[in-house]
């Protein structure tokens, strides 16, 4: 059951007019369990044929939905995106374009896409997933400030804290390790942007039959957000690239590096991956597994919390991106332990006392394999405000990869 505000024809008429759209009948969509959906059937469809559908947002306040509607509408002439219809009207001051506001909800009208969920996915299909996400990237770019447009990105580290208590040593070892691999990037000099951020398999469309693989459809922008470009990009690869077995075989995680390659290939052809970028993708997958992870036991949590049970409610398994975040992480760790040396990059904070400027602390910028890569580092952040006042706050050090204590320091050397 996906409907949970019921409307009568009346009053579909009249929203859909306000849209343009000539009313004859709305049929209830019985997937999703956040908003009220419907197909609307027009004048000029034949009968069981849909144009578009209609969605009421239950939980998701208007604001939200308004800067959601914007962003499809930037993005609608060169992506398959479902972008809502204008109000015929001119907009009152203050309203969206986009937006019908009715009892504190909002309401979209938005063409129907074609095109059916993938089941399976070839490295053909990687590519253009590739392209596609660096398109928006760019695309979403003239939207400025970026910050007006996207939603706050969830505290996943609120989730972190309090889920870790309760796992085995294992797994919670493993979330720690990946968690400060991940704030060891140098995460201030990674692109930033809108990002869609959940750009699995079933939130695309595609058009399958005779043989084709063409992406018809991206769906979902309800969590675009403001967040490095390299992470949305790992999220997307983690679900295009691991084939996810059922329960006959164990639901096995396989993921293909051959597919990863065709997709960062497809994105390359839009948008060129910084250096920063390349060297930040591994642990950045790693990292973008764990916060599915912690995703589908914060929803375990809340289900458990709000006492919803029984067939109707769906749970996606958190042990399988546990499994993908362990295998990346391995991939990481192989990765560090190959190099004989790395050097770090750290930043000293200084404190004026009026008479003299002392080191008050230590800022981690980043380890790299090579000096040159931590020199790069330093002269992109001389760009930056904080760094600008102290030029002369940089140190790099070399270690021995075996003589690093993640724990406690930067070792011995």
């Amino acid at each position: 059951m996906s409907v949970y505000t019921h409307l009568s024809d009346d009053q579909f008429a009249d929203f859909c007019q306000m849209f343009g759209v000539s009313f004859v009948k709305a049929i209830p969509i019985t997937q999703g369990i956040k908003n009220s959906n419907w197909f609307i059937q027009t004048k000029e469809d034949e009968e069981g044929s849909y144009s578009y559908v209609f969605t009421l947002f239950e939980e998701r306040p208007p604001e939200d939905i308004a800067k959601m509607a914007t962003i499809l509408n930037r993005l609608k002439d060169t992506l398959p995106v479902a972008a809502p219809l204008p109000k015929v009207d001119a907009m009152t001051e203050g309203s969206s374009p986009y937006v019908i506001n009715y009892d504190n909800k909002a309401i979209t009208l938005v063409p129907c896409l074609s095109g059916e969920h993938p089941k399976q996915i070839s490295p053909a299909m990687c590519h253009s997933m590739g392209q596609a996400l660096a398109t928006l990237h760019n695309v979403l770019q003239s939207l400025i400030p970026a910050e007006d447009y996207g939603v706050p990105l969830y505290p996943w580290d609120k989730v972190r804290d309090r889920e870790i208590q309760f796992m085995p040593a294992d797994e919670a070892k493993l979330m720690a390790d990946i968690w400060h691999g991940y704030e060891q990037l140098p995460l201030d000099i990674l692109p930033k942007g809108l990002c869609h951020l959940d750009l699995f398999a079933d939130n695309t469309l595609w058009d399958l039959q005779n043989s084709n693989e063409e992406l018809t459809g991206l769906l979902d922008f309800t969590e675009v957000s403001v967040e490095h470009y390299v992470m949305d990009i790992a999220i997307t690869i983690n679900d295009f690239c691991t084939t996810w077995g059922d329960a006959n075989d164990g639901e096995s995680v396989n993921f293909n590096t051959e597919k990863m390659q065709s997709f960062l290939r497809g994105y390359q052809s839009k948008r060129t991956l910084t250096k920063a970028e390349q060297q930040a993708l591994p642990t950045m997958l790693a990292m973008a597994a764990t916060t599915f992870w912690l995703l589908r036991l914060n929803v375990i949590y809340y289900n458990r919390e709000q006492g919803r049970t029984g067939d109707s409610i769906m749970v996606k398994n958190p042990d399988l991106m546990k499994r993908l975040a362990a295998y990346h992480w391995a991939e990481v760790e192989k990765l560090l332990h190959n190099q004989q040396i790395v050097y770090v990059l750290e930043h000293a904070r200084y404190k004026d006392n009026n008479i003299n400027n002392h080191i008050e602390n230590y800022k981690l910028i980043g380890v790299f394999a090579t000096k040159d890569e931590a020199q790069e580092i330093i002269e992109q952040l001389m760009t930056k405000p904080g760094f600008q006042d102290y030029p002369n706050g940089f140190n790099i050090d070399a270690y021995p990869i075996g003589q690093i204590n993640w724990s406690s320091g930067f070792g011995d050397a």
